[in-house]
């Protein structure tokens, strides 16, 4: 997966993450059902907790260049663990992504070290459909 251009965009996000007061890098992509990909890193504030997660930066790039459906999303935090989304980002995620969309986290250096799909991560999950 490395050669991957949403793994490299997750990867390469990552190191233009604002995290001065955790240092904790995190980087994120998401590829729309159209193949466009928009990366999003976490940006930190000095007054807690007004920072922003790598997964909400990369939604918002997607929505506000107009895309509404995400195939896949990819996570890479600084270590060679899984770093998954929180859960606010699963719900964010879950907003734009069908149950069954592709949740893979990654290490600094794009190998995969966890795939999971949405509905893995949020189960029985409350979605856009929950309101029709």
């Amino acid at each position: 997966m490395e050669n991957d251009p949403l793994v490299r965009a997750a990867v390469d996000v990552r190191l233009r993450a604002y995290a001065p007061y955790s240092r904790f890098l995190v980087g994120a992509a998401v590829e729309t059902v159209d193949g466009r990909i928009f990366a999003g890193c976490n940006v930190e504030n000095a007054a807690y907790p007004e920072g922003t997660c790598a997964e909400a930066g990369a939604i918002a790039a997607m929505a506000a260049a107009g895309g509404r459906r995400i195939r896949r999303v990819v996570v890479c935090g600084g270590l060679d663990a899984p770093c998954t989304p929180c859960g606010g980002c699963r719900q964010k995620i879950r907003e734009f992504a069908a149950p069954d969309t592709a949740v893979i986290m990654v290490s600094p250096q794009g190998e995969t070290l966890l795939e999971r799909t949405l509905s893995d991560l949020l189960p029985d999950s409350f979605g856009p459909g929950s309101l029709s």
